[in-house]
């Protein structure tokens, strides 16, 4: 990673400070708290050893010595305990608000932009990768200010003491943070490597545990058994690269710490000895000075050791938040961030010379000119692969467009899709059911729908005639990707949602595509009552329904090669090829 793209990261990870600036704040002040009551704990040890030791002073006169460096241990473990609850709630904050910003974001892109990468790596960068962060913003950016506070209130406690032991503390802690850099600069990019292998191995088991039954039955479990070894072992690898970073990092913060010191206890046995004579105010060193102040040495190195073993928290939050601002600071093309609303109770749509982009820019369908009038129904026929279901999105505001795509006047791109998707009913052909009963699944259009209503739009969508043989009617359980229904009453599920919506716009993407045929009957005459008199586009298989459409497009390479009534296009054309190629009999059924 270049020095840029790491500051540029640093900076944006260092930005989110304020959103949880008073618990850091909190969590400094208990620190430094704590750091003052260390010298007076420092103090006491070091006069109760003097006093026992070199004054030959009873233990009863020294009770109170004893009671104030008890209380002083409790409170400042207290004081610690609190650090690590402040400095807990700083990052969780910060975590809160970056998956917010991730989710956000995956929902003004829509599906399209989901269904780009495999489920596990959105579940990486979601779930792990910003639990990542945690360490830095709890830990790291707190001991930023306490590496620097607690060694100064140290200094200013030893030096009217004994400079030599100040200047000691003063030359060796540089080297500290100074091997700290050297070692850690490497850290950063072993995380980000890290975090890759980590997205490409969730991505790969996840995908391939949703489809094993396919694996099974192609007899191909042995070679995908080889990929994802591979896939695991590299990841192996980087995770032991960052292993290795962070213990080589602890190290050299230990040894370093040590001879710091151990320089330290050697000028004070030395000079007891009387080999040294430098370093006090021309009053001997007592038992008292250089106990006192080898108590503190390690606490003196203490904050800058923490903010060596942080360092890699730092290295870790880095590697993380590449991805993740590189997400967020995506801005495909043509994205509606529109604000603006206007009454839609009917819908019109026109199109100018629209072309439908996926989020990296790629013309996915047009340039195409088209326009629907309120309650008119337009079906939408073409081969697979013909752009369909891109135009569909464009729609729907899940792809951006170049062009323009108004509604009711409004260009999309400024309209607000919240808004705009409100007024949506819609049905697909692969309906999404979630965990709940079948009920919650319906009322998921309405929150508020009463059971009155609820009831009437299954009747509606013939879901009654299933429901009323389930044991627990409605109240029955729908497993993940409707598990526990056969697709058809999933199917009808979906059309009472959409009832329940009750918008003023439908759009239908083949929804009877897999069905069976009393199924695919019902749903069908469910619709044509929901959709009579309303704005309606439906992508449909179905060439025997056309002559019920207001008007027909045909689409092939992404373009309307056709557009009008049926009975004008099904002479000529692709419409006329695809007319006559099936079976008539079937048409005539």
């Amino acid at each position: 990673m270049d020095k840029k793209k790491h500051r540029s990261l640093l900076k944006w990870l260092r930005s989110q400070n304020q959103l949880a600036k008073s618990w850091m704040m909190a969590t400094v002040a208990l620190a430094f708290t704590s750091g003052l009551l260390l010298l007076a704990q420092a103090a006491l040890l070091a006069n109760i050893l003097h006093q026992l030791i070199m004054e030959q002073t009873p233990k009863s006169e020294l009770i109170s010595s004893f009671i104030g460096l008890a209380v002083i241990v409790c409170v400042r473990a207290f004081l610690s305990w609190a650090k690590e609850q402040t400095g807990y709630r700083a990052g969780e904050v910060i975590r809160l608000h970056i998956r917010k910003l991730i989710l956000d974001k995956l929902h003004a892109l829509g599906p399209a932009t989901i269904h780009g990468k495999p489920a596990g790596s959105w579940a990486s960068l979601i779930l792990e990768q910003v639990e990542e962060m945690q360490d830095f913003f709890a830990r790291y950016m707190p001991q930023m200010s306490l590496a620097v506070l607690l060694p100064f209130i140290i200094l200013v406690a030893v030096f009217p003491i004994n400079w030599a032991a100040g200047l000691i503390f003063l030359i060796t802690a540089p080297l500290v943070p100074l091997f700290m850099a050297l070692v850690g600069m490497g850290a950063a990019d072993a995380n980000r490597r890290n975090f890759k292998a980590m997205q490409r191995l969730s991505g790969h088991f996840y995908d391939r545990l949703r489809g094993l039954s396919t694996i099974r039955l192609l007899d191909h479990a042995e070679a995908e058994t080889v990929q994802l070894r591979a896939a695991s072992d590299d990841f192996r690898r980087r995770t032991m690269e960052v292993l290795r970073m962070a213990f080589l990092s602890s190290a050299v913060l230990e040894f370093f710490t040590a001879i710091s010191i151990a320089i330290t206890a050697v000028y004070f046995g030395f000079s007891f000895l009387g080999e040294l004579d430098f370093g006090h105010y021309g009053v001997t060193i007592t038992l008292f000075t250089a106990v006192f102040v080898l108590v503190l040495a390690p606490e003196f190195y203490q904050p800058l050791r923490d903010l060596g073993t942080y360092y890699h928290a730092k290295a870790q939050a880095i590697g993380a938040a590449e991805s993740i601002v590189n997400f967020l600071n995506a801005d495909p093309e043509g994205q509606s961030t529109g604000t603006q609303t206007t009454p839609l109770e009917s819908v019109t749509i026109e199109a100018v010379d629209c072309e439908v982009v996926s989020p990296d820019g790629v013309v996915l369908a047009g340039p195409m000119t088209f326009r629907i009038l309120p309650g008119q129904q337009t079906v939408l026929v073409g081969p697979s692969g013909a752009g369909k279901t891109s135009l569909m999105n464009a729609v729907l505001g899940f792809l951006p467009y170049r062009g323009s795509l108004k509604i009711n006047g409004i260009e999309l791109r400024d309209l607000s899709l919240a808004h705009w998707r409100s007024h949506i009913s819609w049905v697909g052909q692969n309906p999404q059911l979630f965990h709940g009963t079948l009920r919650d699944n319906i009322v998921l259009a309405n929150p508020e729908a009463s059971d009155d209503e609820v009831k009437a739009v299954s009747k509606a969508a013939f879901a009654d005639e299933f429901i009323q043989r389930l044991e627990k009617g409605d109240q029955h359980p729908v497993g993940d990707r409707a598990s526990g229904i056969s697709v058809g009453q999933a199917q009808r599920i979906a059309v009472a949602r959409a009832l329940l919506q009750n918008g003023s716009f439908w759009l239908l993407d083949e929804p009877t595509a897999s069905l069976d045929a009393n199924s695919e009957k019902l749903v069908l005459d469910s619709l044509k009552i929901a959709t009579q008199g309303t704005t309606t586009l439906m992508i449909s298989h179905r060439l025997d329904e056309l002559h019920n459409a207001d008007q027909v497009w045909v689409m092939e390479n992404g373009q309307l090669v056709q557009q009008g009534k049926f009975s004008d296009l099904k002479e000529q054309g692709l419409l006329a090829e695809m007319y006559n190629s099936i079976d008539r009999s079937d048409l005539d059924a």
